[in-house]
């Protein structure tokens, strides 16, 4: 009996006769009972998540947390699972569905609203597992404004670079050559290699696989000290800075990072923050603009409880990601949302839900074996890189694939990754 569904238990005992007692158990799930969730927001955003679901009128308990992963997956084997969880790790999400512990949500949103590639995330067949509930654009570099970079390669030391996370180190990198393979070898290729569904397909030793990552690690092998930097950087600058952008190291002008960076900026620099298309600054580059890569924060049920169902229902709504959009100036995969204002806001919406074509993140919707030996093959380039070893890029790709090549063929991962305009 779990805390989630505690038991009202009365016990009447009531003497018919002399000789016989009838006991009549009456037993019912308390339904005031709190929806519980669990997602990755803390600090700031957590509290606009909580405003946002006060509105609702919805009783509930929120736990944000950076180890979402290992907390979500203490609570599923104890057999306490959260009623909804919101994760970016749709390869995550889609092993819980094929071991039958999600609940589709089939009626709760309206996929139209969406559009590609978000709706196609969503399941194989017919039922749905999950929906976007926030939404931010990759596949984009930040600069400071008035500073707009020249349309050709930068130089290494233009970059503000960070591997570091909390549990997560690594996955920057895996965004650098995620876009590499999409700018250069276009999304049809991207789509294949992120699913690796066919096992006689080793797109991982591919020879844009293999292309991408050579380009990304070439420049580190020939810089030492930048190489050590971006591997004991964290992502997000110092705790008490502003980002890496506005708040790093001496020099660096550019940082290719999603939407959600200017969070990391500070109000008052994240105004003095522009944007363009990461293709033409890429290593190797120019390259012309294939497709952008996208990320989102998908929610989805652990449990049939009528509540929990109606908390996904409103959050998925128009109205819910519309207000949800205005208290935490986030931005949403529902076309029927509206944009921020501002022109920055503006181009970043016209990417996330404009013309196509988008592409989800790739290491997102692996396999999370596959993904985690990603995030390490990265860190390992970078230190190798460091001390003047050969990174060994062949075999950090042989290694993956034989990861990749050990995964169960996935029943509910997403039919394709890339929309189709």
């Amino acid at each position: 009996m779990t805390r989630r569904f505690k038991v009202l238990v009365f016990v009447l005992v009531l003497l018919l006769t002399a000789a016989t007692g009838i006991v009549v158990v009456w037993a019912e799930q308390d339904d005031r009972q709190p929806v519980t969730i669990l997602g990755t927001w803390t600090g700031t955003q957590e509290k606009q998540f909580r405003e946002v679901l006060r509105g609702f009128g919805i009783p509930f308990r929120y736990q944000g947390t950076a180890a979402q992963r290992e907390v979500l997956l203490s609570k599923v084997q104890s057999g306490e699972p959260p009623d909804i969880v919101i994760m970016p790790g749709i390869g995550e999400l889609a092993e819980y569905a094929d071991q039958k512990r999600l609940k589709r949500l089939n009626g709760l949103y309206a996929p139209q609203q969406y559009g590609s590639p978000w709706s196609s995330a969503s399941g194989s067949s017919r039922d749905v597992y999950w929906v976007p509930v926030k939404a931010d654009l990759k596949s984009i570099v930040w600069y400071r404004e008035g500073h707009r970079p020249a349309n050709h390669q930068a130089s290494l030391t233009s970059w503000c670079i960070g591997m570091g996370d909390d549990g997560a180190s690594g996955w920057p990198g895996t965004d650098w050559i995620e876009d590499l393979v999409l700018q250069r070898s276009g999304p049809r290729i991207y789509g294949k290699w992120a699913l690796g569904r066919k096992k006689n397909e080793h797109w991982w030793t591919s020879a844009a696989v293999r292309g991408a990552w050579e380009a990304w690690a070439r420049p580190f092998q020939k810089d030492k000290p930048a190489a050590a930097h971006a591997l004991l950087t964290d992502h997000r600058g110092a705790p008490d800075g502003h980002g890496l952008l506005f708040g790093g190291r001496h020099g660096c002008t550019l940082e290719h990072q999603g939407s959600f960076a200017r969070s990391f900026y500070g109000e008052a620099a994240a105004k003095r923050a522009e944007l363009m298309d990461s293709a033409p600054l890429l290593p190797g580059g120019p390259d012309q603009v294939r497709a952008h890569e996208v990320t989102g924060d998908f929610a989805a049920l652990f449990s049939d409880r009528r509540q929990a169902k109606d908390l996904i229902e409103r959050l998925a709504s128009k109205e819910g990601q519309q207000q949800w959009a205005e208290v935490a100036h986030v931005f949403s995969a529902n076309r029927q949302v509206r944009p921020q204002e501002g022109r920055v806001e503006d181009e970043i919406a016209k990417r996330l839900t404009g013309a196509g074509p988008r592409c989800l993140d790739a290491s997102d919707v692996m396999a999370p074996a596959v993904r985690d030996a990603f995030y390490e093959a990265v860190l390992l380039t970078l230190a190798r890189a460091a001390v003047h070893q050969d990174p060994g890029i062949p075999h950090l790709l042989a290694d993956i694939q034989a990861v990749q090549n050990a995964q169960p063929t996935p029943g509910a991962a997403p039919r394709s990754v890339c929309s189709t305009q």
